[in-house]
């Protein structure tokens, strides 16, 4: 069974590392790179995991197996809750927004600093309980933590004025919410898993982008021939009236 999960993890990581990329492709400033890194973060997160899934069925050493569920829970749990809020910061247009989402990256870097401490400090454990894997450490294992950790990940995209970007916050809320009623064991591998897959929804920020360039574009062109054309009348009216005064 571990080797079927394995496999299942490697295949949705080259899914998703295939939107990563042409998401990656669709950045034009320096500010959208942290965000168009995520999907091929998530992409690189299951891939991760995949080693995971060998490492509880025996198939890989002991060492391999500690460094893969070392990355995986540092980046969901200690990462996540201070890149999300720095990409969506970066990419923020709206003033207010982006006041906001100042803090709650400062927030999420406060909330990975100690969570990072705690995972260097506490060991954490990764079993299987009902087909799921369940990465357990007590330093993260409150339900403060939890909150915090929604509000700076969730919060910030839900925040975002990009249609795409609230709605994956709004699908991953929604998504975590189920899980952790569902099978709450799972938290930690089923959102990232849940994440990960609904993250080509970020592609469609850069779509969006594109489309409201192009109507601003238009409605420049618009305004831009309006006074052209209003110029031009005028010159018109210019020469009427010197001709008019010269036949006088």
């Amino acid at each position: 069974m571990e080797i079927y999960f394995a496999v299942l993890n490697f295949t949705l990581s080259g899914a998703i590392g295939l939107v990563g990329i042409l998401t990656l492709r669709k950045v034009s400033t320096p500010n959208e790179v942290v965000f168009a890194l995520l999907p091929l973060l998530f992409a690189l997160h299951q891939f991760t995991e995949g080693f995971v899934w060998l490492g509880v069925g025996g198939h890989i050493e002991a060492r391999a197996f500690n460094l893969a569920a070392g990355i995986f829970i540092y980046y969901a749990q200690g990462l996540l809750p201070f890149l999300v809020p720095l990409a969506v910061w970066l990419i923020e247009k709206k003033k207010w927004r982006k006041d906001i989402l100042g803090i709650l990256t400062l927030l999420g870097l406060a909330l990975a600093v100690y969570t990072m401490y705690g995972l260097s400090t506490v060991p954490s454990s990764v079993t299987v309980v009902n087909n799921t894997l369940f990465y357990n450490n007590p330093w993260t294992a409150n339900y403060y933590d939890a909150i915090i950790y929604i509000i700076t990940t969730c919060g910030s995209l839900m925040l975002s004025s990009s249609i795409s970007v609230a709605l994956f916050g709004l699908l991953n809320l929604i998504g975590l919410t189920v899980i952790f009623l569902v099978r709450p064991y799972g938290f930690t591998s089923l959102w990232c898993l849940y994440a990960a897959v609904i993250s080509g929804l970020l592609y469609f920020h850069f779509v969006e982008r594109r489309i409201k360039f192009l109507q601003d574009l238009k409605e420049k062109r618009e305004e831009f021939s309006e006074k052209l054309e209003e110029e031009l009348q005028h010159l018109e009216n210019r020469k009427f009236f010197n001709k008019g005064k010269k036949d006088e």
